[in-house]
Protein backbone atom coordinates (compact mmCIF):
# COMPACT_ATOMS: atom_id res chain seq x y z
CA UNK A 1 0.00 0.00 0.00
CA UNK A 2 1.36 3.40 -1.01
CA UNK A 3 0.47 6.10 1.54
CA UNK A 4 0.66 9.75 0.46
CA UNK A 5 2.51 11.80 3.07
CA UNK A 6 0.39 14.87 3.71
CA UNK A 7 3.40 16.90 4.83
CA UNK A 8 3.88 18.12 1.26
CA UNK A 9 0.24 18.76 0.38
CA UNK A 10 -1.34 22.20 -0.17
CA UNK A 11 -2.65 22.98 3.31
CA UNK A 12 -4.42 26.06 1.97
CA UNK A 13 -6.71 23.64 0.13
CA UNK A 14 -6.64 20.70 2.53
CA UNK A 15 -10.13 19.37 1.82
CA UNK A 16 -9.53 19.51 -1.93
CA UNK A 17 -6.19 17.73 -1.54
CA UNK A 18 -7.68 14.92 0.55
CA UNK A 19 -10.55 14.46 -1.89
CA UNK A 20 -8.14 14.44 -4.84
CA UNK A 21 -5.97 11.77 -3.22
CA UNK A 22 -9.01 9.66 -2.39
CA UNK A 23 -10.26 9.98 -5.98
CA UNK A 24 -6.78 9.05 -7.20
CA UNK A 25 -7.00 5.72 -5.39
CA UNK A 26 -5.19 6.34 -2.11
CA UNK A 27 -6.15 3.68 0.43
CA UNK A 28 -4.76 5.48 3.48
CA UNK A 29 -3.08 8.77 4.34
CA UNK A 30 0.11 9.40 6.32
CA UNK A 31 0.27 12.41 8.64
CA UNK A 32 3.58 13.60 10.09
CA UNK A 33 3.35 15.34 13.46
CA UNK A 34 6.56 17.16 14.46
CA UNK A 35 7.08 19.24 17.59
CA UNK A 36 10.37 21.06 16.95
CA UNK A 37 11.85 19.24 19.97
CA UNK A 38 12.30 15.59 19.01
CA UNK A 39 12.99 16.68 15.42
CA UNK A 40 14.25 20.05 14.10
CA UNK A 41 10.98 20.95 12.42
CA UNK A 42 7.46 21.97 13.44
CA UNK A 43 4.39 20.84 11.51
CA UNK A 44 0.90 20.34 12.92
CA UNK A 45 -1.08 18.58 15.63
CA UNK A 46 -4.56 17.41 16.53
CA UNK A 47 -6.52 20.12 14.64
CA UNK A 48 -5.13 19.02 11.26
CA UNK A 49 -5.76 15.35 12.03
CA UNK A 50 -9.34 16.28 12.97
CA UNK A 51 -9.74 18.30 9.77
CA UNK A 52 -8.53 15.42 7.61
CA UNK A 53 -10.79 12.99 9.47
CA UNK A 54 -13.82 15.19 8.79
CA UNK A 55 -12.99 15.05 5.09
CA UNK A 56 -12.42 11.32 4.62
CA UNK A 57 -13.09 7.86 6.00
CA UNK A 58 -9.70 6.59 4.84
CA UNK A 59 -7.40 5.18 7.52
CA UNK A 60 -5.13 7.86 8.96
CA UNK A 61 -1.60 6.69 9.72
CA UNK A 62 -0.37 9.28 12.24
CA UNK A 63 3.39 9.44 12.76
CA UNK A 64 4.31 11.12 16.05
CA UNK A 65 7.78 12.58 15.72
CA UNK A 66 7.46 14.25 19.10
CA UNK A 67 8.94 14.14 22.57
CA UNK A 68 6.71 12.58 25.27
CA UNK A 69 4.25 10.94 22.82
CA UNK A 70 2.56 9.11 25.70
CA UNK A 71 0.98 12.36 26.83
CA UNK A 72 -1.01 12.69 23.61
CA UNK A 73 -2.20 9.19 22.69
CA UNK A 74 -5.86 9.66 23.61
CA UNK A 75 -6.03 13.10 21.98
CA UNK A 76 -4.76 11.87 18.63
CA UNK A 77 -7.04 8.84 18.65
CA UNK A 78 -10.00 11.07 19.46
CA UNK A 79 -8.91 13.33 16.60
CA UNK A 80 -9.27 10.39 14.20
CA UNK A 81 -5.98 8.48 14.04
CA UNK A 82 -6.35 4.88 12.89
CA UNK A 83 -2.74 4.02 13.70
CA UNK A 84 -0.20 5.78 15.87
CA UNK A 85 3.56 5.56 15.47
CA UNK A 86 5.95 6.48 18.26
CA UNK A 87 9.74 6.53 18.09
CA UNK A 88 11.86 4.26 20.24
CA UNK A 89 14.32 7.16 20.53
CA UNK A 90 11.63 9.40 22.08
CA UNK A 91 10.66 7.32 25.12
CA UNK A 92 12.43 5.45 27.89
CA UNK A 93 10.01 2.52 27.70
CA UNK A 94 7.76 2.17 24.62
CA UNK A 95 5.79 -0.78 26.04
CA UNK A 96 3.16 1.11 28.10
CA UNK A 97 2.60 3.61 25.28
CA UNK A 98 2.15 0.86 22.71
CA UNK A 99 -0.22 -0.99 25.04
CA UNK A 100 -2.34 2.12 25.48
CA UNK A 101 -2.60 2.57 21.71
CA UNK A 102 -3.83 -1.00 21.38
CA UNK A 103 -6.32 -0.53 24.21
CA UNK A 104 -7.99 2.11 22.06
CA UNK A 105 -8.27 -0.31 19.13
CA UNK A 106 -5.71 1.59 17.08
CA UNK A 107 -2.72 0.09 15.30
CA UNK A 108 0.39 0.40 17.47
CA UNK A 109 3.57 1.13 15.55
CA UNK A 110 7.16 1.58 16.72
CA UNK A 111 9.61 3.54 14.57
CA UNK A 112 13.38 3.62 14.56
CA UNK A 113 15.75 6.06 12.84
CA UNK A 114 18.49 4.96 10.40
CA UNK A 115 21.32 4.95 13.00
CA UNK A 116 19.26 3.00 15.56
CA UNK A 117 19.92 -0.77 15.53
CA UNK A 118 17.13 -3.32 15.54
CA UNK A 119 18.32 -4.50 18.93
CA UNK A 120 16.88 -1.30 20.40
CA UNK A 121 13.32 -2.42 19.59
CA UNK A 122 13.63 -6.20 19.96
CA UNK A 123 12.05 -6.50 23.40
CA UNK A 124 9.10 -4.29 22.42
CA UNK A 125 8.05 -6.16 19.28
CA UNK A 126 5.43 -8.29 21.11
CA UNK A 127 3.54 -5.04 21.84
CA UNK A 128 3.68 -3.77 18.24
CA UNK A 129 1.34 -4.32 15.33
CA UNK A 130 3.66 -2.53 12.93
CA UNK A 131 7.28 -1.37 12.71
CA UNK A 132 8.37 1.69 10.76
CA UNK A 133 11.93 1.67 9.46
CA UNK A 134 12.92 5.25 8.70
CA UNK A 135 15.02 5.54 5.54
CA UNK A 136 15.87 9.19 6.29
CA UNK A 137 16.41 11.09 9.50
CA UNK A 138 13.00 12.48 10.50
CA UNK A 139 12.31 16.19 10.30
CA UNK A 140 12.22 17.21 6.66
CA UNK A 141 10.98 15.81 3.36
CA UNK A 142 12.95 15.30 0.13
CA UNK A 143 16.01 13.73 1.80
CA UNK A 144 18.10 11.02 0.07
CA UNK A 145 17.22 7.41 0.77
CA UNK A 146 19.38 5.50 3.30
CA UNK A 147 19.66 1.79 2.29
CA UNK A 148 20.25 0.67 5.90
CA UNK A 149 16.46 0.58 6.20
CA UNK A 150 16.34 -2.26 3.67
CA UNK A 151 18.63 -4.41 5.81
CA UNK A 152 16.36 -3.88 8.80
CA UNK A 153 13.27 -4.75 6.77
CA UNK A 154 14.81 -7.99 5.54
CA UNK A 155 15.73 -9.05 9.06
CA UNK A 156 12.29 -8.20 10.45
CA UNK A 157 10.53 -10.00 7.61
CA UNK A 158 12.60 -13.14 8.21
CA UNK A 159 12.17 -13.15 11.98
CA UNK A 160 8.71 -11.64 12.56
CA UNK A 161 6.30 -12.56 9.79
CA UNK A 162 3.33 -11.40 11.87
CA UNK A 163 4.41 -7.75 11.90
CA UNK A 164 3.28 -5.16 9.38
CA UNK A 165 6.37 -3.44 8.00
CA UNK A 166 6.43 0.21 6.93
CA UNK A 167 9.09 2.45 5.39
CA UNK A 168 9.19 6.23 5.24
CA UNK A 169 11.69 8.55 3.57
CA UNK A 170 12.97 8.78 0.02
CA UNK A 171 10.42 6.30 -1.31
CA UNK A 172 10.03 7.00 -5.01
CA UNK A 173 10.01 5.32 -8.41
CA UNK A 174 13.72 4.42 -8.04
CA UNK A 175 13.53 2.91 -4.54
CA UNK A 176 10.01 1.51 -4.08
CA UNK A 177 10.69 -1.87 -5.70
CA UNK A 178 13.69 -2.46 -3.43
CA UNK A 179 11.55 -1.50 -0.42
CA UNK A 180 8.87 -3.99 -1.38
CA UNK A 181 11.35 -6.79 -2.06
CA UNK A 182 12.92 -6.13 1.35
CA UNK A 183 9.56 -6.69 3.03
CA UNK A 184 7.82 -3.30 3.29
CA UNK A 185 4.05 -3.48 3.00
CA UNK A 186 3.26 0.15 3.86
CA UNK A 187 5.22 2.59 1.70
CA UNK A 188 5.06 6.29 2.59
CA UNK A 189 5.67 8.60 -0.37
CA UNK A 190 5.80 12.39 -0.33
CA UNK A 191 7.76 14.11 -3.09
CA UNK A 192 7.11 11.22 -5.48
CA UNK A 193 3.42 12.15 -5.38
CA UNK A 194 3.17 15.83 -4.52
CA UNK A 195 6.20 17.03 -6.51
CA UNK A 196 5.56 14.78 -9.48
CA UNK A 197 4.95 16.19 -12.96
CA UNK A 198 1.91 13.95 -13.39
CA UNK A 199 -1.45 13.71 -11.66
CA UNK A 200 -1.92 12.16 -8.23
CA UNK A 201 -3.76 9.28 -9.88
CA UNK A 202 -0.93 8.58 -12.31
CA UNK A 203 1.85 8.90 -9.73
CA UNK A 204 0.01 6.60 -7.29
CA UNK A 205 -0.66 4.09 -10.06
CA UNK A 206 2.98 4.12 -11.17
CA UNK A 207 4.31 3.67 -7.64
CA UNK A 208 1.80 0.93 -6.87
CA UNK A 209 2.64 -0.84 -10.11
CA UNK A 210 6.37 -0.75 -9.41
CA UNK A 211 5.77 -2.08 -5.90
CA UNK A 212 3.40 -4.82 -7.04
CA UNK A 213 5.77 -5.99 -9.77
CA UNK A 214 8.49 -6.48 -7.15
CA UNK A 215 6.42 -8.85 -5.01
CA UNK A 216 7.72 -12.38 -5.17
CA UNK A 217 11.15 -11.40 -6.48
CA UNK A 218 14.21 -12.14 -4.42
CA UNK A 219 15.67 -9.20 -2.45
Amino acid sequence: MVLPSMLLCDFGNLEREVQALEAAGARALHLDVMDGVFVPNLTYGMPIVEAVRRTTDLPLDVHLMIARPGEYIEQFIEAGASSLTIHVEAVDDPRPVLERIRQHDAVACLALNPPTPLEAIARYLPYCDMVLCMSVMPGFGSQPFEPVALEKLRTLRAQHSDLILEIDGGVNEKTIADCTRAGAQMLVAGSAIFHSNVSYKQSLAELTGLSSSAIGRAP
